[in-house]
């Protein structure tokens, strides 16, 4: 199943020569790299909190003197931390994104791997939300009407972004490098607002910015076309 099927001028190199959602001969490969493990698990999975629930569960328990609850949640806990870390981990070995001088791809999904490739000409703001130790988030706001979904995105999406989904970078290494290196390679193609800043998760509906106002490119030279994403 394809989304939104760009042209071959507005896919950048040609599908002839990149059947496989790999750089042509013709791209330079910018940057590529994944998901730290621990990052994405803590991030994109949540599995901290999780563990703080059951841990807030169990002392609870114990402290109304009902230890077979806690045996209980404890095991649940485990179970539910086990499942988690397994889908980070499965995540992380199924992602690899890669920057080429023209385009974003991202190689995603755990069941069946889905590539997206993304023209940097599409591009309008990149925001970047710092994780700890060098690992960082970079969400990244499209120009044009037409986007892909959040289901095929997840969970390289930005939360709470559903009538605009936005891909993102998870737990990169060196995010910051990152990200300076997508704004330089976007420059070449129009202005692009680089907002390394946290990036605050609002909920859906609010119908605001969370960065404040994202300098748009001129969206006569950025058609909404060239988003792709098709399973391998």
């Amino acid at each position: 199943m394809a989304v939104n099927t760009p042209s071959p001028e507005a896919m950048g190199p040609s599908a002839d020569g990149d059947p496989m959602g790999t750089p042509a001969a013709d791209e330079k490969v910018l940057w590529q790299g994944r998901p730290n493990l621990s990052v994405l698990a803590r991030t994109a999975f949540h599995t901290r909190m999780v563990a703080i629930y059951f841990a807030g569960l169990i002392a609870v328990s114990l402290a109304f003197g009902n230890t077979n609850a806690a045996i209980v949640c404890a095991v649940l806990g485990v179970a539910a931390l086990a499942i988690l870390q397994g889908l980070a981990w499965l995540s992380a070995r199924s992602t690899l994104y890669i920057l080429t001088d023209t385009r974003l791809i991202m190689r995603i999904g755990m069941a069946i791997e889905t590539r997206i490739n993304i023209p940097l000409k599409h591009v309008g703001a990149a925001h970047l939300k710092n994780r700890g130790k060098g690992h960082g988030d970079i969400a990244l706001e499209l120009n044009g009407e037409r986007m892909l979904g959040n289901l095929l995105l997840w969970p390289h999406a930005r939360p709470w972004k559903f009538t605009k989904p936005q891909p993102m970078l998870r737990a990169v290494p060196d995010a910051a490098e990152v990200a300076q290196t997508l704004s330089d390679a976007c420059a070449k193609f129009s202005a692009i607002e680089r907002n390394l800043t946290e990036i605050k998760e609002d909920r859906a509906g609010n119908g605001q910015q969370v960065n404040g106002p994202a300098a748009r490119a001129d969206k006569g030279a950025l058609p909404d076309r060239g988003l792709e994403g098709a399973p391998a």
